[in-house]
């Protein structure tokens, strides 16, 4: 899942550190690709540090869950086959785009309805200190946290993720995280194509989509009170 839906979940927290850990692994994936952090099991001294490492771990159940999902499965195989005759040429892989497809459109869907605010997601970073995070990536075993700074900083102030309400930028962010691994992944018609089977596709699944975060919240309460049980 994206940033957005991500922060669908934990929408209603008021703990900002908890809810910069439930997109921090996609943030600092976006940072620096070649970046791999492992704080799952950790525990620090410092509660905000700690609030991080929750938020994290939730992300990761989260994407195990939605990832699994037959609404994943189908929808980013059917926007694969959808979108293979727009990007004929292009050395973008089908199932690449179309795993990140699926995911850019909830977000979409998630700020056309309402689900979400991103002014309030927003907020929640703002109200985090980078003392706080710094701390985090260095007892995480980040090297150079500089770099995620120089990224987070542009992040929190571009506030593109309000642009997701338009599905050109939709076909925009597909267009960047392939840039990532193909220099010139689109030729503009290919990325015109693509933006008229996006806006399709998100309209089939106005009625329907709320669906997946449904079946995931209630997985992650049945986790919730199985760890009750527990003690």
């Amino acid at each position: 899942m994206n940033f957005l839906s991500h922060y669908y979940f934990d929408r209603h927290t008021t703990n900002c550190y908890f809810t910069l850990g439930t997109v921090l692994p996609d943030l600092l994936k976006n940072a620096d690709k070649n970046v791999v952090l492992h704080p799952e099991k950790l525990n620090h001294s410092d509660r905000h540090v700690n609030a991080v490492i929750s938020g994290w771990n939730k992300h990761l159940l989260v994407d195990k869950y939605f990832h699994s999902a037959n609404f994943f499965l189908t929808h980013s195989h059917q926007l694969k086959l959808d979108l293979m005759p727009a990007i004929e040429g292009s050395p973008v892989k089908p199932f690449f785009l179309g795993h990140i497809a699926i995911e850019l459109i909830l977000d979409n869907l998630l700020i056309t309805t309402g689900g979400i605010s991103v002014n309030q997601f927003y907020e929640h970073l703002d109200s985090c200190s980078e003392k706080i995070i710094g701390e985090f990536l260095v007892f995480a075993g980040m090297k150079q946290p500089d770099v995620f700074f120089k990224f987070y900083s542009e992040f929190r102030k571009s506030r593109y993720l309000h642009t997701y309400i338009n599905i050109d930028q939709i076909t925009y962010a597909l267009k960047r995280i392939c840039m990532r691994v193909w220099q010139h992944p689109f030729t503009k018609k290919q990325e015109e194509d693509m933006t008229g089977i996006l806006l399709a596709y998100r309209l089939s699944l106005m009625n329907s989509f709320m669906s997946i975060f449904d079946e995931i919240t209630l997985k992650l309460e049945a986790d919730s009170n199985r760890n009750l049980e527990l003690y």
